[in-house]
């Protein structure tokens, strides 16, 4: 397991990089809330792309250091775009974040996060719902059946009920998992980290999820899966907590969100509450 001070040092390199370089980090995401992740994107520090063309995405995996795919809003073009992506990013060997929006929703999205599997993503993060129902859906942790638990891009477990399949995932990719809920759950098969922080009116706007996916494989291009993963949860933990004590209606809180988001120092996100735990 890994040190907590030997984390924090891993996790100010990791910004500071970010913000001194600004890689890009391109995206294939949901049209809900394609806006939301590229602004998330440059508030940290990085660079961000979005496309949706299959060729495209394997331009934004060539040119860029690492990619996100988002499972939301999916059109007929990314049954070829996702895989190729994907990919074009495992044989590149540059990280990926995988976001399973709404699994179990259609036949489409399921066949194509099963065709993800073999291409290990470096994350993935989601709600305590989807982690439970894609480490059903690949094999590795309950059943398939568990992908009927997910309530379109709610959840309907506790991160806690996630733990399992959180570690069983990450122990197959190699990488990390990211448990978004009221106390964030971050692995990767061999230490827990659970970050605390940010705002109920987090589930008030479309799309915190989604864009701290977008931040995570920005945090990616400088770091190790986890450390970039524990980066990415304390950000918005942070920025959250700041964002409600200036903002008391939704509206407002995701624009002072996103300015929170920039203002957030290296050590800031360091220093968010961060608790460790053998897996």
């Amino acid at each position: 397991m890994i040190d907590s001070e030997q984390l924090k040092q891993h996790m100010v390199k990791a910004v500071e990089e970010i913000r001194a370089t600004n890689p890009m980090a391109g995206s294939i995401t949901n049209t809900v809330t394609i806006d939301f992740v590229a602004n998330a994107q440059l508030a940290v520090g990085g660079s961000a792309a979005m496309v949706y063309l299959p060729d495209e995405g394997e331009a934004l995996v060539a040119g860029g250091g690492a990619i996100y795919l988002n499972m939301g809003t999916l059109f007929p073009i990314y049954e070829q775009t996702i895989p190729r992506a994907a990919k074009a990013a495992h044989d590149a060997g540059k990280p990926w974040v995988l976001d399973p929006v709404g699994l179990g929703i259609g036949s489409l999205r399921t066949q194509l996060v099963s065709e993800l599997k073999q291409y290990k993503p470096a994350i993935v993060r989601g709600n305590a719902s989807e982690i439970i129902a894609l480490a059903g859906l690949w094999g590795l942790e309950g059943e398939a059946a568990d992908l009927s638990r997910v309530r379109g891009v709610d959840t309907t477990d506790t991160v806690d009920a996630a733990r399992d399949a959180a570690v069983a995932l990450a122990r197959y990719t190699g990488g990390a998992v990211v448990v978004s809920g009221e106390v964030d759950l971050i692995t990767d098969g061999t230490t827990v980290a659970k970050s605390h922080g940010g705002s109920p009116l987090m589930s008030k706007i479309t799309g915190c999820g989604c864009s701290q996916g977008g931040v995570l494989a920005v945090y990616a291009c400088a770091a190790d899966p986890f450390t970039a993963a524990v980066c990415g949860a304390a950000v918005y933990n942070v920025a959250g907590t700041r964002a409600a004590a200036v903002a008391d209606a939704p509206a407002s809180f995701k624009a002072a969100f996103i300015d929170e988001l920039y203002r957030a120092t290296a050590q800031d996100i360091a220093d968010n509450r961060l608790e460790l735990e053998e897996a």
